[in-house]
Order: structure tokens, then sequence, then C-alpha cells
């Protein structure tokens, strides 16, 4: 046994390279698992930096100074999220209030559809549906619970809030102006000799980048697409329901079937089975469709080539190391792996015993 792991731990470590490389990745994996909360506003700081550094390279290659980048791009990023904040929020809580507000009668109503489902369909029973209303009115009592624990720790929420609006700008700005010096300053404390890590890097630098650019890209576009048309049609909660669209591209394939379900569950309360309804989840499947096959080729077809099974395996397994943000970054963290495992020297089995005859 001792002779079998001597001989994979030769195969695998022998090279200085390959451990440099497996220490680093070894350090960043503990820091965002046991530090991340505490980090959360650097971290934060660091993405939203990283995402920036591209609008400044392109300014910069126009020919103007760094700092005048640095300030032109950093003044558009407080104004997109000054705008976000001051021209969308308050209507999405406005809307999501009012859904709350709505909640019982919708439920009310999907209860008396489900108790007349036995008369039209003699091969579902009373007592199927019964069970199925406790289920429901036990998760709904769950689900109240759980809101009224969030709201009494909202005041805690909101001033850590509070906090990080003012420190992760600040750090954003201070991590784009000081990029060169921040850089050298972190690596005299890294090995000179970094060849294997430096091809890594170089590999995933630029996928992460432009998955994350073109990631936040499609959020904007599909939640402005969804939006038109619910606007048009005069769909309740419009806006909050074209968020969640937004938002539900970050998770692959999943979060589209996820948020399909109160957007067409909304649309039936509000027009029941008519013409209206059947347009909405048209117009809804189009987007959806048009998304899928025209926006995501287009944007991401250069980044990732990874197998749709190891996009949901990277979503479960690092959604519940870093929850929202683990999610966000499956695919790079993906790429990372798949980048790693490509560039790892192994050596071949004629070379071990090679080298084992010449010991």
């Amino acid at each position: 046994m001792i002779n079998i792991i001597k001989v994979w731990y030769q195969r695998h470590f022998s090279d200085p390279q390959v451990i440099i490389l497996a220490l680093l990745l070894l350090l960043f994996a503990l820091v965002f698992i046991f530090m991340g909360g505490v980090l959360a506003p650097i971290i934060a700081a660091i993405v939203i930096s990283y995402v920036l550094e591209g609008a400044v390279g392109k300014i910069q290659r126009l020919g103007l100074p760094r700092m005048l980048a640095v300030v032109t791009v950093f003044v558009l990023f407080l104004f997109s999220i000054l705008l976000l904040t001051l021209g969308m929020m308050p209507l999405i809580v406005n809307q999501l209030v009012q859904l709350f507000k709505e909640l019982p009668n919708m439920i009310g109503a999907g209860q008396q559809l489900l108790m007349e489902l036995p008369q039209k369909y003699p091969i579902i029973s009373e007592q199927q549906i019964n069970d199925l209303m406790s289920l429901i009115n036990t998760e709904i009592a769950s689900l109240g619970q759980h809101i009224l624990s969030l709201s009494l720790s909202s005041v805690v929420d909101v001033f850590t809030l509070l906090v990080y609006m003012v420190v992760v700008p600040l750090l954003v700005f201070f991590f784009l102006q000081d990029k060169d010096n921040i850089v050298t300053w972190l690596k005299r404390f890294l090995p000179n000799d970094m060849g294997l890590a430096s091809k890594v890097w170089h590999d995933v630098d630029i996928k992460i980048g432009n998955y994350v650019r073109g990631k936040i890209l499609e959020i904007l576009i599909v939640g402005f697409a969804t939006y038109l048309p619910l606007a048009l049609m005069g769909m309740d909660y419009a806006a909050l329901l074209s968020v969640l669209v937004g938002l539900s591209v970050i998770i692959p394939f999943v979060g589209a079937v996820a948020v399909s379900i109160p957007v067409v569950l909304i649309a039936f309360f509000q027009w029941g089975f008519s013409a209206d309804f059947m347009t909405l989840i048209i117009a809804y499947s189009v987007v959806q469709f048009l998304d899928g096959n025209l926006l995501v080729p287009l944007l991401f077809s250069e980044v990732v080539n990874i197998h749709p099974a190891a996009i949901i395996i990277a979503v479960l397994v690092f959604g519940g190391l870093w929850g929202v943000w683990g999610v966000f970054f499956a695919i790079p963290l993906a790429t990372l792996v798949q980048a790693v495992i490509n560039a790892w020297p192994v050596i071949d089995e004629s070379e071990q015993h090679i080298e084992n005859a010449q010991a």
C-alpha cells in the first residue's frame, strides 16, 4: 500500500511546479471556505474590480492615461448602481409587497382548482388532493416562519448592507487605481519560478473575464427582453418577474426551469386559459429560446467547453460551498479545474521505471 502511494505521489508531484500550484490552490480554497464571510466585502471588491478592469484597459488603449480611465469607468459604475438602487429597487420592492399581499388569494384559487380535479379526472382521488393540500399548507407555514425570522434580523442586515455600499466602492476604486502596485506587492510573497501556475492563470484569465462580463450582459439583456412583453401586455409584477428571469441565467439549465414556474402561475391567475395567457407564454418562450440558442452561443462560444453534466455538478458543489457567489462562478471555477487538469504534468510509467532503475 505504501509503495502504491509512493508511486502515485512520484507520478503526480515529482515536479516542484506542481507542488507550488497545488499549495496555491489549497491556500485559496482554505481562505474562501473558512474566511469567506469575513472577507466578503474584499472578495466582492476584487471581483468587481476584475470585471471593470476590462473596460479600463479598453479606454487605455484609446490613448488615455490610466487614472482618467479608472475615474471614467468608476463614475459609470457608480451611476449604474445609483440608477439600479433609486430607479428599479423601489418598484421591485413595491411589487414584491403586493405579491405577498395577493399570495393568499392565489393560494385559495389554486386550492379551489385542485378540489375540482377529482370531478374532472376520476383517476385522481380526493384523498390525494387532500394530502397535496396539507403538504402545501405545511410548506407555506414553514415559509412564513422563515420570512418572519428574516424580518427580525433585517435591521442588522440593512446596517451591514449600508456599510458594504460604502466600503466596496471605495475598495474597487483603490484596487483599480493601484492595480500594478498591489500585484507587485503580492508577487513578493510568491515563488519566483511559477511557470505552471502562470500557465494555468493565463489559460483561465481570459475565459473567466469574458465569462463574467458576458454573464452580466446576458442578465441585463434577458431581463430587459422579458420586461418588454410582460409590461406591454400589462402583466402584474412585470418588473419583479423580469429581474428574476434575468438573474435565473446565473444558474445554468436549472434557473430557467425554476423561474418559469412563477411566471406561468402568475399569468394563469391573472388571465386564466385565455388568448392573453397563451400569447404571454409564447412571448416568454421566444425570449428563452433566443437566449439559449442565440445569445449564449454569441457571448460564450469561446469561453468554456465543458460538458453540461460537469456544469450541473459544478453548480451543486460550488453553490453548496459558497452560496450565490459559488453558483455565479460555478462555470469559471469549473474552467479553472479543467485548466489545472489539462496543465497538470504526469510522468509516464515507462519514464518512472527508468528513473527508479537509475535510482
